[in-house]
């Protein structure tokens, strides 16, 4: 650790080595993160793909509520990464207390709406009946756990923020592992069925929230020591709203979209089509999740350098990642183009399904370096307190899918019609969003150096 608080000092060194220190932890507990729903579908396909698509639309309301809890999560790593690299500890220890007391606070919101809604939320996927029976059933057992969902995903922040990324992944792993034994005995052994597989996320996302408390406060004392819970104080509740709103309503925005091309999915393929949609976008996180690992580490390195006027380490922290981004994202056009249906096949065995998965992952394959153009953006955005434009960028093509799509079946494309204009939009934002930041280079740069020429005066 370089500094007293327990922080990591970003502002110095080699850029390469720095970002990749704190990115490749990062990136692998984004993969723990996906390993828990795919450990999930691995098992419950044994039972059968109805299953599979019965726990599939929950991924959507996971989804949802995950957006909300970015708004701490990316809160607490752009502000508390600023106030880290502006040497301000007691900033960052009060920003770190909102953040957690915001978290508990949404996260008790969320956890009432969908307990209470889960009959609404799932019927709006028109399933059949028995199917949506599980699915309901399934939601009721996971939102109760929405508390050490956000809790977890706020501690990740903090610790992102303060350059320790390593402490998430350490305890992401212990998580994983436990959710990895408890599930194929909760669902066979004890013959809970998908209820199980709730079950074992459950007690898995509750023993990492309190393996994140205890460490905070007891191991490390971080950033000095700071209270978990305490009154909110209106300036900072504004702060964080103002960096974390746009993402966790571009994210929110992003999944309800998600969740009406799913609704389409099922009226052009049944079933097949819902489970396609949801195991297929699991599958295709492999990218997804590594580009978002890399970006969180840009974020917060780019927000320590930009808090210290460092700008020729932040443009290069950003070309280094697009380097790496470049081969993940062609490993991942290639697997997905000439394995598609063959790495479906582990998750769910029967041959109509995997079949059908397959080609959903050839035509996303044609998307995956835009993908990792978008992400990469979104971090460097981030990092210099700019969260509108990946907003607007995302928000905008997103929802464009909607009439492309419909253009598609139109022209008698069927099921495909969905896949094609999720990788047509992503294309899109890619290439745009790294255009709009070279646009606005310049006056962001220029505009931080008359704030730290004010701070002096």
């Amino acid at each position: 650790m370089d500094n007293l608080d327990g922080t990591k000092d970003l502002t110095q060194g080699p850029i390469g080595k720095k970002l990749m220190s704190l990115a490749l932890p990062i990136m692998a507990t984004s993969f723990i993160q996906m390993a828990y729903t795919l450990t999930d579908i691995a098992w419950v396909g044994r039972i059968g793909s109805e299953a599979v698509a019965a726990i599939g639309i929950i991924g959507y309301a996971n989804w949802m509520v995950s957006a909300v809890a970015l708004l701490n999560k990316v809160g607490a790593e752009v502000s508390i990464s600023q106030a880290i690299g502006a040497k301000d500890t007691g900033r960052a220890r009060i920003l770190s207390t909102h953040n957690l007391t915001m978290s508990v606070i949404l996260s008790a919101v969320m956890c009432l709406l969908f307990f209470i809604g889960a009959s609404l939320y799932v019927h709006l996927f028109k399933l059949q009946e028995d199917i949506a029976s599980l699915s309901e059933s399934y939601l009721r057992i996971f939102s109760t756990g929405f508390p050490f969902m956000f809790l977890a995903a706020t501690f990740t922040g903090i610790y992102n923020a303060a350059g320790l990324s390593k402490i998430p992944f350490y305890i992401s792993s212990i998580g994983l592992g436990i959710n990895m034994i408890l599930d194929p005995l909760f669902i066979f052994v004890f013959r809970l069925g998908t209820d199980g597989a709730a079950y074992a996320t459950w007690i898995s996302q509750a023993i990492v929230a309190g393996l994140f408390i205890y460490q905070i406060v007891v191991r490390d004392k971080l950033l000095g020591g700071f209270p978990l819970l305490g009154k909110l104080k209106k300036e900072y509740v504004n702060k964080l709203t103002k960096i974390g709103a746009p993402v966790s309503i571009f994210n929110g925005l992003f999944c309800l979209c998600s969740m009406f091309m799913v609704r389409l999915a099922s009226e052009q393929g049944g079933y097949i089509g819902v489970m396609c949609f949801s195991t297929g976008s699991q599958i295709e996180a492999i990218t997804w999740n590594s580009a978002q690992g890399l970006s969180t580490a840009l974020s917060t390195f780019v927000g320590q350098n930009y808090s210290a006027g460092l700008y020729q380490r932040v443009m290069r922290a950003f070309k280094i990642t697009l380097f790496i981004g470049l081969g993940i994202g062609t490993f991942s056009t290639l697997l997905f183009l000439f394995a598609g249906e063959n790495l479906f096949a582990i998750f769910v065995p029967e041959e109509e399904a995997y079949i059908a998965g397959g080609q959903y992952l050839y035509v996303l394959a044609f998307s995956q370096i835009a993908m990792f153009l978008e992400i990469s953006g979104q971090g460097l955005f981030y990092g210099v307190g700019r969260t509108i434009p990946p907003a607007i960028n995302s928000i905008f093509f997103n929802y464009m899918r909607i009439p492309i799509t419909f253009l598609f079946i139109y022209f008698g494309w069927g099921l495909e019609s969905i896949w094609w204009s999720i990788t047509d939009t992503t294309i899109l934002k890619g290439f745009i969003l790294l255009a709009w930041f070279y646009l606005l280079r310049n006056r962001i740069f220029n505009l931080k150096n008359k704030e730290n020429e004010n701070k002096r005066i």
